[in-house]
């Protein structure tokens, strides 16, 4: 459905749920993550519940979410608020100012952003007569929504703005420096969430993926056009229905206000990438310094642990004496053993590693429980931090142009003894890529997992075979299909059940 399709979904069951009363309602509607492909830590649960490295215990993505809305409601009039779950927007205003969300149509958040990190968001083209540009916070229109430009584009449109910055430097002297205002949430009142609900009740079935920001938000102001409509290159599974269901979507929203709050001392962070992941949360990035996260964020970490990198980011694990973590790395959800060495700029979520090992640089390994014919079993993937989980091809003979972990799939598959056949990808698949081949091993332990996948990450690594013959394989994809959430969340506590002992314990000692 894409969030978009999702989002149309959520208001239909508010009417079944409350009938016309939810009309009265002030709704917060977070998008708690789809696949989340460039993030597969989050998949299995959803990146609402990403833990971030601070608070005791952690808090997860849902409770800062909550947080920095939490003066919303009270300047909004019955309608929807919609956000992502994997982005963090901070801003300062005024004592006596108020972010209000009261006028018809759409109100969308803008930040101020570099015109590169505008080719990969949403950009407003603000209107010049309501527009000035200055002081903290700013009501004004939007004349259209441009969605994922590139540079050329937004300058040809007007999108770009000069903003005076201060120069960082003593002298306090002021320089111009060239902006674009991107988006982030959005809220839709009432009675235009009554259209779209009735839109959606004459659409039947949705067959394909709808973007609640590209295809809401294009149709918007007085400056959209049709043009977006057949436009494809942003869209990840492409359907023959999109462009009709585009094209009644901008016919339904054409003439609708796109109102503009604009939040000139903001910072928009997105954490929907392991770079961005990794980036945020072990370099001396700002939001480290302006959410004050920390290095061990509940955790037991022993001091006769070898090394633990300032740099590297440890959340709810236990880290056993003896083990090393590498600059840059990120540790969540999991147990260390003693003779564990961990890379730099790795990714290790809800695994237990209990053999010796050295886990290399730039390695992203995550444990999940599934459950088949009721059993509980486990399943480890790992990839390379830079590897595209999103590519795919339609044909066989393309594979070769896949990689894991910078190294020809259709090599590793030999090494491993898998054959390339239509066996090799889930029944009826036509997107044949890393995220659909079945190549992990189904283990009887999560530790066992944790060893296999390893293994298999060896092999690559030093050209060596190490064969799957015997194992029940499965993809990411159909990990997600079999996932045992409660088993997962299970481990978890036995987790923070070790961490809480050992702090009693800690404070006993005292």
């Amino acid at each position: 459905l894409g969030n978009g399709g999702s989002t149309l979904h959520v208001l239909r069951c508010l009417e079944d749920l409350y009938g016309d009363k939810w009309t009265s309602f002030i709704v917060l509607l977070i998008h708690s993550g789809g696949y989340s492909q460039r993030l597969p830590n989050a998949s299995a649960l959803g990146k609402i519940f990403t833990a971030l490295p601070f608070g005791d215990p952690v808090y997860q993505m849902l409770e800062l979410k909550l947080a920095m809305y939490i003066d919303f409601p009270s300047h909004m009039k019955p309608g929807i608020l919609i956000t992502c779950s994997d982005d963090i927007e901070l801003y300062s205003i005024g004592v006596t100012e108020t972010v209000t969300f009261d006028k018809p149509g759409f109100t969308a958040l803008a930040h101020p952003s570099d015109l590169t990190v505008g080719t990969t968001h949403g950009v407003f083209v603000l209107d010049p007569s309501t527009f000035s540009g200055k002081g903290g916070l700013e009501y004004t229109s939007c004349h259209h929504f441009l969605h994922k430009p590139d540079i050329e584009t937004m300058r040809q449109c007007g999108a770009v703005c000069s903003q005076l910055s201060s120069s960082g430097d003593h002298s306090d002297s002021e320089m111009d420096s060239e902006c674009v205002y991107t988006d982030s949430i959005f809220y839709v009142d009432h009675s235009t969430a009554k259209q779209l609900l009735t839109f959606y009740k004459q659409m039947g079935t949705l067959c394909c993926e709808i973007d609640a920001y590209g295809d809401f938000l294009q149709a918007l102001g007085p400056g959209a056009t049709q043009d977006y409509t057949k436009n494809t290159s942003n869209v990840t599974k492409e359907e023959s229905q999109l462009v009709e269901i585009r094209q009644k979507l901008h016919s339904l929203l054409k003439g609708t206000t796109l109102n503009v709050i604009v939040l000139n001392n903001s910072k928009f962070y997105h954490i929907g990438t392991t770079q961005e992941y990794l980036f945020h949360f072990t370099s001396d990035s700002k939001l480290k310094f302006e959410l004050d996260l920390l290095s061990v964020a509940f955790s037991v970490f022993s001091d006769k642990a070898e090394t633990l990198d300032q740099s590297a980011s440890i959340i709810q694990s236990v880290l056993e004496p003896g083990c090393s973590i590498g600059p840059g790395s990120v540790i969540e959800y999991s147990r260390i053993g003693p003779e564990v060495s961990v890379g730099k700029n790795s990714i290790i979520s809800g695994s237990y590693i209990n053999l010796k090992v050295g886990i290399p640089s730039n390695c992203f390994l995550s444990s999940l429980s599934i459950k088949i014919n009721d059993q509980v079993k486990y399943v480890s993937m790992v990839f390379g931090i830079e590897d595209d989980l999103k590519k795919s091809v339609k044909l066989l003979s393309d594979i070769r142009s896949l990689r894991f972990f910078g190294v020809g799939l259709l090599e590793c598959l030999d090494l491993w003894g898998v054959e390339v056949s239509d066996q090799l990808f889930a029944s009826g698949s036509t997107r044949l890529g890393l995220w659909t081949a079945r190549i992990f091993p189904v283990c009887p332990t999560l530790s066992e997992s944790v060893r296999m996948s390893l293994k298999m990450l060896n092999s690559v690594q030093h050209m060596s075979a190490f064969k799957l013959n015997g194992f029940q394989l499965l993809s990411v994809e159909e990990m997600l299909t079999y996932k045992d959430v409660e088993d997962m969340l299970k481990f978890r506590k036995q987790i923070y059940d070790e961490i809480c002992l050992q702090r009693r314990k800690e404070k006993s000692d005292l």
